[in-house]
């Protein structure tokens, strides 16, 4: 099987099982990763992501591979609510160096 057909197969289940293996280390029946099959894991992820997977996060990877960033601009209008305020704010303790 070559490695497009290889993501044209993979569904949304076997992706998110995969990210959870990259994570911890681990299959989901408890035995650890390979570092090939943890090499192998991480492509795939990529990949997919590339491809199928829209998703939120400030760092993702593009449909042509290249890594994409988003600027702190775009995460704050992103976590607006629909009010338009933020949604939460901590202030520091000066005195006690605390929150």
């Amino acid at each position: 099987m070559q490695f497009d057909d290889l993501i044209k197969s993979m569904n949304q289940d076997i992706y998110e099982r995969l990210v959870q293996a990259v994570e911890t280390g681990k299959w989901p029946d408890g035995n650890r990763l390979t570092d090939e099959q943890r090499e192998n894991s991480i492509q795939l992820v990529m990949a997919y992501q590339a491809r199928y997977a829209s998703t939120e996060e400030a760092f993702t990877i593009g449909a042509n591979g290249e890594i994409i960033t988003k600027t702190k601009r775009q995460l704050k209008e992103q976590f607006k609510t629909d009010s338009g305020e933020q949604i939460a704010r901590f202030k520091l303790d000066q005195q006690e160096g605390e929150l």
